[in-house]
């Protein structure tokens, strides 16, 4: 390789053409020329002309690395010879379609590795593509065209290049070039006229060039504008951002956004949701899940941003996105609470700028003079008490001061009176403190402020004073309630991040089952029982549950919460707030990936034990059918005599009969693993089993405790269990006898079969599984199909298979069954 002039990577060029034919290549060759003339140093790697004149023309001139020679099944071809580029050392090197994939045998198994590699070593590289061949665009080409490019590129190695150039051409003109011969052969141009090159099709092409190509400058620009601290919104392009709240009139704003998008060619379309940073005031999650798919059906793509200033967050995002208009909603609120704090609204318009913003009414506008006050989150008990203690604690201390102090001193009674009012403003809330406010300013007025025992205030001062009270006693009021208020629902917030924290470690960690979901959720909410419950043809059955009695249906369920079409979560017990549904969807998630893990590991276990079963028989069938095929040939041969004959005849039977037993556990195993087939668990003792099993394998001893114990299983199933694991011990157990014991656990049953033959080494016991495993030295030590087919049969019965080392030497496999209950 030559030396690298300079350290620096090399500059891509590329030459983007519309459609085929467009003249790419042509224009690339031109390049070539003018930066020859210029004195630089040009060569020409690879180019393809396709027979075309004009584009071999334009080729003279210019030197040419040769390109080298590949041999692939039988055939010559010839590739980019990337090493004598590099030998070479030139300073601008033209390579053409960059979306190639080279011969088998070549450096690099695609044609813009080999560009990559140009370009780490300092070259300038200038490479020609067409639209079709973007990665990105490959669906949408064949849907076009009904032509699939099997050659492709991926969009970030073009959208990297330092120059794009499009080569463009109108459809028309295009296919003249085609009829005049300019681009196929004369025997291509009919069907290519008539197929691929439909004006249709090349007008969608263009327009597809033309949309990534702009998609690209739009990125350029917004580098440029983050290089030079641009603030402001250049408008090069329509972009409309919607902001989301998650109210009812969230899907209107959405809806007009797409119908303004639609009016302007390319334009985007941004939904932007803010998150308070308190965390405090959640939006409704399922109508933001809604608005989400909304955008997404329209072509839109949906952000959320966190903020303390919503207004502030919108435009600040608005800028960031070079957006050309904001839609924001008409507020909600009532006429007198926007005449004091003011709206969304107009805090975006005075902070946008210069971008557009759109105001949309809704079915949702307040039109009341006092918005509707939320429902207090206070039990009923604290708001009957709050309201008693309104009515009574003012009059009892109105009373007792008037009793006890003969001064009648009004700034102790109204110190006294407004504590009061404080403590039933964090008893039952804001309005039964603003009802003790108002009966604490009667008393006031009633018992100490002269003249008393009548409602009439002699001195203007006093007027003053009680008015002040009130005000005080109501700000009061306020301030307690709200901070109350929002204690609770840090409280609550906090509460929902740690189970949601839970959760999210459950589902990370991949350990949780469906008990431990129930049982968190029927602990986290205090529920008498807890069911997860999946429909079973016109029935419900129990996955899991918590606590009893459960319900086995969702209509005798308290509260329920769809999981997925087929699975509900059914709780009993006290009927739960509207503000705990985002905590209870969270687990019905939990339990969606539950369940989902769960299928996945039956189908993996399935596929893995199929392909193990499948390609161990296929292996097998081959000697059983050579042997077949070799006494069939002996039978038809001319003067065989009756004692060979006979010799034959078996040979067939015998290999018959092995062929039969490997179809079986083919066949018998598939239907098991894909779940047509179930293994019939009874109660059966290993007496029933084990003799049949080993039977037909001469100096095999058998031993059983007594009396026999009963396992759990398939008699016919772990009858071929054991039986392949005592055929694999005596095949290399060396002519030494084999031993098939069985003992008794707390737990299960354990059946071993214990060999005295050459063992196998600890690292390599997990690898003799896999079917007709030779671990790598081809001795008859090896281990084949018998303990494929044993393993998964094993735990299809719910049983457990593993090899132990028989002590002082060979190999002892212990098969675990569970006992009979």
């Amino acid at each position: 390789m030559g030396d690298v002039p300079d350290a620096r990577r090399g500059r891509l060029i590329v030459y983007l053409g519309s459609a085929p034919g467009v003249g790419k290549t042509y224009a690339a060759l031109g390049e070539a020329h003018r930066r020859l003339a210029r004195g630089t140093d040009v060569v020409v790697a690879y180019v393809e002309t396709h027979g075309r004149e004009q584009t071999e023309a334009q080729a003279e001139g210019l030197e040419v690395v040769p390109r080298r020679h590949l041999e692939h099944r039988g055939a010559s071809f010839t590739e980019m010879d990337v090493d004598a580029v590099l030998a070479r050392g030139p300073a601008v090197v033209l390579v053409d379609e960059l979306a190639h994939t080279n011969v088998p045998g070549s450096r690099h198994e695609k044609r813009a590795d080999d560009v990559a590699l140009l370009l780490d070593a300092g070259i300038d590289v200038i490479t020609t593509v067409n639209i079709q061949h973007l990665e990105s665009l490959n669906d949408e080409v064949e849907r076009i065209t009904g032509v699939r490019q099997r050659e492709t590129v991926p969009d970030r190695v073009v959208r990297e290049a330092d120059q794009i150039q499009l080569i463009d051409m109108p459809p028309d003109a295009l296919r003249r070039r085609m009829a005049h011969g300019n681009i196929y052969r004369p025997d291509k141009i009919d069907a290519s006229l008539t197929s691929y090159f439909r004006v249709g099709n090349l007008t969608a092409l263009r327009e597809l060039a033309l949309l990534w190509l702009a998609d690209r400058v739009d990125d350029q620009l917004d580098d440029y504008r983050r290089a030079h601290r641009i603030q402001e919104p250049w408008p090069a392009k329509e972009r409309i951002v919607v902001a989301v709240t998650g109210g009812p009139e969230s899907e209107t704003l959405i809806r007009r956004g797409a119908r303004l998008a639609q009016r302007a060619a390319g334009a985007e379309l941004l939904a932007v949701h803010v998150i308070a940073t308190d965390g405090l005031h959640a939006a409704d999650e399922r109508r933001l899940e809604r608005a989400q798919q909304l955008v997404a059906s329209v072509g839109g793509t949906f952000h959320s941003v966190v903020g303390e200033d919503v207004s502030a967050a919108v435009v600040d995002f608005a800028s960031g996105a070079n957006a050309t208009m904001i839609i924001v909603g008409v507020s909600r609120h009532g006429r007198l609470r926007r005449l004091f704090t003011g709206t969304t609204g107009d805090r975006i318009a005075s902070l946008a700028g210069a971008v557009d913003v759109h105001l949309v009414t809704h079915d949702q506008v307040g039109g009341r003079l006092l918005s509707r006050p939320s429902l207090s989150p206070l039990s009923p008990g604290r708001q009957v008490a709050g309201w008693l203690g309104a009515v009574v604690l003012p009059l009892v201390l109105a009373a007792a001061l008037h009793a006890v102090d003969d001064t009648d001193d009004l700034a102790l009674a109204t110190l006294a009176l407004l504590a009061s009012t404080v403590v039933v403003a964090l008893v039952g809330g804001l309005l039964p403190a603003l009802a003790g406010a108002v009966i604490g300013f009667l008393a006031l007025n009633y018992f100490f402020t002269p003249p008393t025992g009548t409602f009439t205030v002699s001195e203007p001062r006093n007027v003053l004073a009680l008015v002040v009270f009130v005000a005080v006693a109501a700000a009061v009021a306020t301030v307690v309630d709200r901070a109350s208020r929002r204690a609770a629902e840090a409280l609550r917030a906090r509460t929902e991040a740690a189970t949601m924290s839970a959760l999210s470690r459950s589902v990370l960690s991949g350990e949780d089952t469906a008990e431990a979901v129930v049982a968190r959720l029927r602990e986290v909410f205090g529920q008498d029982a807890v069911s997860l419950l999946r429909r079973a043809g016109s029935g419900w059955v129990v996955l899991a549950s918590s606590g009893a009695p459960c319900a086995a249906t969702p209509d005798e369920g308290d509260t329920r919460v769809r999981v997925d079409d087929d699975s509900v979560l059914a709780l009993c017990g006290e009927p739960l707030r509207a503000e705990d549904q985002r905590v209870l969807e969270a687990f019905a998630v939990q339990a969606g990936l539950v369940l989902e893990h769960r299928r996945l590991r039956e189908r993996e276990r399935a596929e893995a034990t199929s392909t193990a079963l499948l390609r161990a028989v296929s292996h097998d069938l081959r000697t059983p059918l050579a042997t077949m095929r070799a006494a069939v040939d002996g039978l038809l041969a001319p003067g065989v005599s009756g004692a060979d004959r006979t010799e034959l005849v078996a040979a067939v039977d015998a290999s018959a009969g092995q062929l039969e037993s490997l179809i079986d556990d083919l066949l018998d195993l598939s239907r098991l693993q894909s779940g047509l087939v179930h293994p019939v668990l009874t109660a059966r003792s290993l007496d029933e089993v084990l003799p049949l099993a080993v039977a037909g394998h001469p100096g095999v001893d058998l031993e059983v405790e007594e009396p026999a114990p009963l396992v759990s299983t398939d008699a016919g199933l772990l009858g071929r269990v054991v039986a392949n694991l005592v055929g694999n011990a005596v095949r290399h157990a060396g002519g030494a006898p084999v031993r098939v014991l069985a003992h008794e656990r707390p737990d299960s049953v354990e059946v071993m079969v214990v060999d005295r033959g050459v063992g196998v080494p600890p690292e390599d016991r997990d690898r003799m599984f896999e079917p007709f495993q030779r671990l790598g030295d081809g001795t008859p030590g090896g281990l084949g199909l018998g303990l494929a087919v044993a393993r998964g049969l094993t735990e299809a019965l719910g049983g457990t298979l593993t090899p132990e080392e028989t002590p002082g030497g060979g190999l002892t496999m212990v098969l675990s069954l569970p006992r009979a209950s």
